[in-house]
């Protein structure tokens, strides 16, 4: 940051005028949980490629089991699991893509409705202000933004 630039936060960072600590936090509070809601996404996405490698190293016994003699287990196995639902008439891929269309859709498309509406669309305002409120101005990495700008 350039000597003449001041140590502030970038417009998109800092509180529309009007805006009172009501809404701000309500809207950090739903950004939370929205965070809250990406972690659970990653977990299903994790659950999803979990399953898929865990499915294919089931074939893969299957196969063994065969080339060891063991037509008859391999075969129960291969008809009761191999290309088995996870829940009911849904492979991973289903409960991701339901989840994603959903659920986690609409928590996305709503808190970009509220900030849009009542704050311009500016994003971790709560965070924004905590993060002026709790840095020592001057102090190398505490700067309020990169040099650059950004």
């Amino acid at each position: 940051m350039s000597a003449t630039e001041p140590d502030r936060p970038l417009p998109e960072h800092t509180r529309p005028d009007g805006v009172d600590d009501a809404t701000v936090e309500a809207l950090g509070k739903l950004s939370e949980a929205l965070e809250v809601i990406e972690d659970a996404r990653g977990s299903l996405y994790r659950f999803h490629r979990l399953t898929g490698t865990a499915d294919l190293a089931i074939g893969e016994a299957v196969d063994l089991l065969r080339k060891a003699g063991h037509a008859q287990i391999a075969d129960r196995i291969d008809r009761e699991i191999v290309g088995r639902n996870v829940l009911e008439g849904r492979w991973t891929f289903q409960i991701v893509e339901e989840y994603d269309d959903g659920y986690y859709s609409a928590l996305k498309d709503a808190d970009r409705a509220a900030r849009d509406e009542l704050v311009g669309g500016r994003r971790h305002l709560f965070e924004a202000e905590m993060k002026e409120r709790e840095r020592t101005r001057g102090l190398r990495h505490h700067e309020a933004r990169p040099a650059d700008g950004a």
